[in-house]
């Protein structure tokens, strides 16, 4: 096998996968050393979902795939890289193509199944990432402190083997629009005619981003999204239905979700359509989360209006779209901070914490065990809460919850968005929904939170703390999740390999580090 050497960086060097701060594309492009790079942060989440769920650990840093027996060894923890395969008595450093091919084997013996699709998203997501590199090198972060956290995940999904897969289009198409290349951009706006519009909830937010002729309503558009859709739209450009109105005067900015964008001039969060498979997903808004939208938002809000405590809840306050083109032209207006947020805090997508970015609070907390009491005391409260007192699991995942913090970056306030990803009780069983809460705030979001504490203060043990925390709540189901030998671990992998519904989520059990913490 080809060798590659991606030796460690010295401390300090923020090139590395899951560095806490820093631009890591300051080489030439044209190099070699960007496409090593590119590799390093590819192999990172593959590796981790590989070893996750068809691995099991034989030592540190190695490895045993179940199926075939065949030994891999890692350098690193929580962001593992540098792959290499035993064979014939010695270790052989595996290319990120070689990784792919790799997992391709070891899911075809383990499963019976093939899947070509999957392998081909796998490459495009590292070359996603390589272009992303490129791009940053010649642009700036934005100054906003919350736009940086959003703009920040050139990893992404820790446990997603693809993670930064755009659909396999070229990158002409996708980087002007990417939040990871610092992208800002004017919405596309449109004329649609009256007689075809469809709305529900509170859509007058659109109305102020431009002006309409006569008989028409304002629908804005992503621009990428147009250009997905421009055959389905093209019969309604031709007979007037739609029209073209230019665009927007101001620039938005994509968030992590890559498909939602923020205004903020406006303070208005607006999510599109995007015929584009992204993680696991399609990320079209489909007519039936649609439909359930004010229904789903309506119960958070409840949930969250009676705690006592400042949580915020940045709601789906309602869509616009047409008739004859329904999902592709949807456009979802979301609540910005304005009378959300505590005054002098600042937001931060506890995403973007993980993943570290130039200003983050967890570079500057001096006393980590507090900070970290403060991060459990402002997140874990309200999610419990909601799914005990009124039944509604809430998505709390690392790109669906934000971290307000206040002038010294100590946590003050949790934000949580998304009613597309809520779950409602009785529409999901009980345990379904428990399961669903324990993998979203604990294994999803506290774990990784966790991780990139310890990363920063070695010999730091934040699982006593996150036991207390959880164990001062009067839930039926907590002492059984503190006594647990396990947490359920979503496997991303297979569920795509396999090919499962993107909205699926299949479990394995995972060590819980919250027993006998």
């Amino acid at each position: 096998m080809e060798r590659v050497d991606l030796m460690p960086p010295p401390d300090g060097d923020d090139s590395a996968p899951g560095a806490s701060h820093g631009d890591p594309a300051q080489d030439d492009p044209v190099t070699g050393a960007l496409a090593a790079r590119a590799d390093a942060y590819a192999a990172v989440p593959l590796l981790n979902c590989l070893l996750r769920e068809v691995g099991e650990h034989v030592e540190p840093g190695v490895y045993r795939l179940r199926t075939s027996g065949r030994l891999l060894r890692v350098r690193g923890g929580r962001r593992p890289t540098e792959p290499e395969v035993r064979a014939d008595g010695a270790w052989h450093r595996l290319t990120h193509a070689e990784l792919v091919k790799l997992t391709a084997e070891e899911l075809r013996r383990h499963t019976g199944l093939s899947n070509s699709e999957l392998p081909a998203e796998m490459i495009d997501s590292r070359d996603a990432v390589a272009a992303l590199l490129a791009a940053r090198a010649r642009a700036n972060p934005p100054d906003d402190l919350y736009l940086r956290s959003e703009q920040c995940l050139l990893t992404g999904h820790t446990h997603h083997p693809a993670p930064k897969a755009r659909g396999g289009g070229p990158a002409a198409g996708w980087l002007p629009y990417a939040p990871e290349a610092y992208a800002r951009f004017p919405l596309t706006l449109l004329g649609l005619r009256e007689d075809t519009v469809v709305e529900e909830g509170d859509t007058s937010a659109l109305d102020a981003l431009g002006t309409a002729p006569p008989g028409y309503r304002l629908l804005p558009a992503h621009p990428w999204q147009l250009d997905l859709a421009g055959p389905e739209l093209a019969g309604a450009f031709a007979d007037g239905r739609l029209v073209r109105l230019g665009t927007t005067a101001f620039d938005t900015w994509p968030t992590a979700a890559i498909r939602t964008l923020y205004a903020p001039g406006h303070d208005l969060f607006l999510k599109f359509s995007l015929d584009v498979r992204i993680t696991n997903d399609v990320r079209r808004l489909w007519r039936h989360d649609l439909l359930a939208l004010r229904r789903t938002d309506a119960a958070v809000c409840a949930a969250l209006d009676t705690f006592e405590g400042p949580p915020a809840w940045l709601g789906d306050r309602g869509y616009r779209t047409a008739d004859f083109a329904f999902e592709a032209l949807a456009v979802l207006v979301r609540d910005g901070f304005g009378g959300r947020l505590l005054p002098g805090a600042t937001p931060l997508l506890a995403a973007g914490l993980v993943e570290g970015f130039d200003g983050s609070p967890l570079d500057r907390a001096a006393d980590p065990g507090a900070w970290w009491a403060a991060y459990l005391a402002r997140v874990v409260p309200p999610a419990l809460t909601a799914f005990a007192r009124h039944g509604v699991v809430i998505e709390a995942h690392l790109q669906n919850t934000l971290v307000a913090v206040d002038a010294d970056g100590m946590p003050v306030q949790a934000l949580y968005r998304d009613a597309e990803g809520v779950k409602l009780l009785p529409d999901v069983e009980r345990e379904a929904g428990w399961e669903r809460l324990v993998y979203c705030l604990v294994v999803n979001h506290l774990s990784e939170i966790a991780g990139a504490l310890v990363e920063r203060r070695p010999g730091f043990d934040p699982w006593p703390t996150a036991r207390r925390e959880l164990a001062r709540h009067d839930v039926p189901e907590i002492p059984a999740l503190l006594a647990s030998p396990t947490l359920p671990g979503k496997t991303n992998l297979l569920l795509r390999w396999t090919g499962a519904d993107g909205a699926d989520a299949r479990y394995l059990p995972l060590p819980n580090p919250l027993r006998g913490a």
